[in-house]
Parts: structure tokens; sequence; C-alpha cells
């Protein structure tokens, strides 16, 4: 209670925020949004990097969305766009659920078979072994009427429950949807989604000018750990760990949130070469001086000092010595 209190105070200031912020957040969330597709599609396996994703969305051709990793992002960051404009139209049923998972996988053209309906055949979690060997981790919900009986028990509670407080129905409804795995493929993806729509249908907005989906990319093997730990002892068991790491996601990206804006506010007041210098750090975090001296063709021994000043004045990481330092946005 003490995680939702603290995330709970924070929202409360947002609408005197949202108010004096309005163009950094509309900047904020196009980075935000680049940021979640990249991060949620790499979780699941794809290679592509944020700048990667940008040009592909930038430059989206349906027609030319040949390989898996492009299709993934282009499904992902249609559903994300979706709910981010019409979230408040958008019910938590099982009909939109489906719909949404639809969309996700709707220009993978292996995964035609499947999209929109509930799985047909068993999809316990592996890991892959180094001897190429596979371990089940966790067994799903099995097809057929068991996950067919979850999916309207889960969503009949969370339509019904008005007690709980939302944050913890928004984290158990993740939890649980991707515990169950009611898809073929496309549940770790969905689930996220649905944390997003979630929390956006529950008032939390300011959840879509930075990522989750980021934060849980960051944290992807306590990510996992979390979830198993607690699905290892299904059913009735004890989810706390889970609601935990959830709650201290969101803790960890209000405070991103807040100091990006603090950051864009000292940016304004920056000069031209400072601004430059922070803006390629934050879209190349672990870049070293003589890059981004090279790339912004400034001289490294301006670079250099620069960065000194912005280390001192807190806007920039300074990680490492010697010849193996380099930065990033704090």
């Amino acid at each position: 209670m003490a995680l939702v209190s603290q995330i709970d105070r924070f929202d409360a200031s947002w609408s005197s925020i949202e108010k004096k912020e309005g163009q950094s957040l509309k900047e904020l969330k196009s980075i935000a949004t680049i940021r979640s597709v990249g991060a949620s599609t790499r979780i699941e396996g794809s290679k592509m990097t944020d700048e990667e994703v940008d040009v592909l969305l930038k430059n989206i051709d349906i027609s030319k969305l040949s390989d898996r990793d492009s299709q993934e992002v282009a499904g992902y960051f249609e559903v994300l766009d979706l709910i981010s404009e019409a979230y408040s139209d958008i019910p938590i049923t099982e009909n939109s659920i489906k719909n949404l998972h639809k969309t996700l996988l709707k220009y993978s053209k292996k995964d035609v078979w499947h999209r929109g309906d509930y799985k047909q055949l068993s999809n316990a979690v592996e890991a892959n072994l180094p001897d190429g060997t596979k371990q089940i981790i966790f067994r799903t919900t099995e097809p057929g009427i068991p996950t067919e009986e979850a999916m309207t028990e889960l969503i009949t509670w969370f339509k019904k429950d008005k007690e709980t407080h939302p944050l913890v129905k928004c984290a158990l409804l993740a939890y649980d949807f991707v515990s169950i795995h009611p898809f073929q493929d496309g549940n770790g993806r969905l689930s996220r989604l649905l944390s997003t729509l979630a929390l956006m249908k529950s008032g939390y907005q300011w959840v879509q000018y930075i990522s989750l989906e980021h934060e849980i990319e960051h944290q992807k093997n306590k990510y996992y750990q979390t979830l198993r730990s607690c699905q290892a002892q299904r059913p009735g068991e004890d989810a706390t760990a889970w609601l935990h790491f959830f709650f201290q996601a969101l803790i960890k990206i209000q405070t991103q949130l807040l100091n990006k804006l603090e950051r864009q506010g000292v940016m304004a007041e920056l000069a031209p070469k400072e601004k430059a210098i922070l803006t390629f750090i934050g879209e190349h975090p672990g870049c070293k001086s003589g890059e981004i001296a090279e790339k912004l063709d400034i001289p490294n021994p301006t670079v250099k000092r620069l960065l000194a000043q912005m280390v001192k004045a807190n806007l920039v990481e300074k990680h490492g010595a010697g010849a193996g330092t380099n930065y990033s946005i704090l």
C-alpha cells in the first residue's frame, strides 16, 4: 500500500504538470512510443534498435514488411496508437482483447491462422538450453474450454470488482492474462499493451509519456524471474512479488518522466552545441566523447569540456574511466 500511495501522490499532481508542460509532453509521447514499440518487441526476441524502429515507423510501407521483426513492430505500434487515441472507447472485454490481438498480428503472415482467436494448441513457456534441448518453465492454461473459462472468469472479475485498488487490478490483469497465455502467440506483447490500456482507463494517463515497456526490458531477467516464481505456485498462488515489481516499475518511470520534463526545461536555456550533445546522448546511451565529436562535428576537447559541465549540472551521467568512459542521460 505504501507503493500504491506513492504512485497515487504523483498522479494527484499530474493535471497541473500536464497544463504546464503541454508542448514538452507531445515530444515525450513521440519518444515514448518508439521506445515502447522497440522494447516490447525486443523482449520477445526482435533485434531492431529504437533507431531502426523510428526509421521504419516514419517510412512505413505495408507491402515491404517482409521480415518478422518489422511485422511485429508495425503491429505493436498500431495497437499502441489505437490505445493512446481511443482508450476511453475500448472496453476491457474478451471481444476487445481478441480484436487487439488481431491488430497486433495483423502484418504477420505466419500468424494468419490463429490471430484474434484463443489458442488451439498447448503453449507451455519453454527455455532453450545450451545443449539444444528445451525445458518447460511454466505450463500455461490448457487450450479449449479451460482457456475460455479462465478468460471469462478474469474479465468478469475485472469488470465487477469495485473494491480492489485500480493499480492492483491493472497489475493482476496483466499477470493473469500472461499466465493463462490465451493466444497461440503474442501473449507477452499483448499483456504489456493491456497494462497501458487498463492504466489509462483507470485515470493514469501520464503512462503514455514514458515507456513502461522500456523499463521492463531494462529489468528483463527480474521480470521473467518474478513471473515464473509466482506462476510456479499456480493455482492459488501469492502474487505479491509481481505486484511489487509492477509498482516499482511504475514509480521508476514516474521519476524518469519528471527528470525528462525538468531536463527539457533546462535544455531550453542551453546553447546549441550543448543541446545537440544532450540530444545525441539521449538517443545513444553509452556513447563516448570521440563518437559524439565525430557525429556532431564538434572538436573533441570542446565536447569533453561541455560533458564535464553537464555531469556537474546533473544533466548527464558518466560511466567508467579512461578509454572506457561513456555517457548516458540520468
